[in-house]
């Protein structure tokens, strides 16, 4: 209808409601759940409404268990004992206040747990911070031996590949030659052909993998064989998708 008067979108201090609801984190005053967090059993207070509102994954996990409360009428927490407490945290501070103070040292790990929590925003502003592309050879080594990362191989391979291209700029060297050592801890051999057929096609931009690592993997489809392969690198990950052809990996590969 002409004439009719739009309404306006009016801003506050976002500054300010970033600081408030920071306060809000691990609060227990006014919280209504509770998580058990990591080998320390660390208690961590939080708000359902938030939580759920701003993860999907909370939400489904708020409705398998809904509010419920012990023999002596408290409320039952909810065990996370595969993350740390503060990298969990992290999370939390994500999810209050769209924001997070990382350090290098806890980068990849609440990369991790974005990918685990489905926090799209969370990754995409991780592999862009200081401490993601200020990992070392070395600490990126043991970051991508780990089993326990709850991330599926093309992308961990992508954040590898960011990480490369950042360090290629800063220290003015080829990707190739800054990867050189990291990308032989990638465990190609979980990708499918076709995953591994867009890989090469990204791959001839950078060439962040060397030629002869693909040829492998290609070998490894075409025979159905795992011989001579390292066998760590046939391992799945924690956040290793199922693939049909991981069924031709050795059982103690699985």
């Amino acid at each position: 209808m002409s004439g009719q008067v739009q309404p306006t979108c009016l801003w506050g201090n976002l500054a300010s409601f970033a600081a408030d609801m920071r306060k809000m984190i691990n609060a227990p005053e006014f919280s209504d759940v509770k998580f058990i967090v990591g080998k320390e059993r660390k208690v961590v207070y939080a708000h359902r409404c938030i939580l759920a509102h701003r993860c999907e994954a909370f939400s489904t996990m708020f409705a398998q268990q809904p509010l419920s409360r012990d023999a002596k009428g408290a409320d039952i927490p909810f065990v996370v004992s595969d993350v740390q407490p503060d990298v969990f945290l992290a999370v939390i501070e994500f999810l209050y206040t769209n924001s997070v103070m990382l350090s290098s040292k806890m980068a990849l790990e609440v990369l991790t747990s974005a990918v685990e929590y489905g926090l799209d925003d969370l990754q995409k502003s991780i592999v862009k911070t200081q401490g993601f592309h200020e990992l070392s050879d070395p600490a990126m080594l043991v970051i991508l031996q780990s089993d326990m990362l709850t991330i599926d191989e093309p992308d961990l391979i992508n954040f590898v590949r960011e990480w490369a291209h950042v360090n290629s700029v800063v220290l003015d060297k080829s990707v190739p030659e800054i990867a050189k050592e990291v990308v032989r801890e990638l465990r190609l051999f979980l990708l499918t052909p076709d995953e591994l057929t867009a890989l090469e096609v990204e791959n001839k931009k950078d060439n962040l993998i060397p030629v002869d690592k693909i040829a492998e993997v290609w070998k490894f489809h075409a025979l159905k064989k795992s011989s001579g392969i390292a066998v760590h690198l046939l391992r799945r990950r924690k956040g290793t998708r199922p693939r049909d052809h991981h069924k031709y990996l050795n059982l103690y590969h699985k």
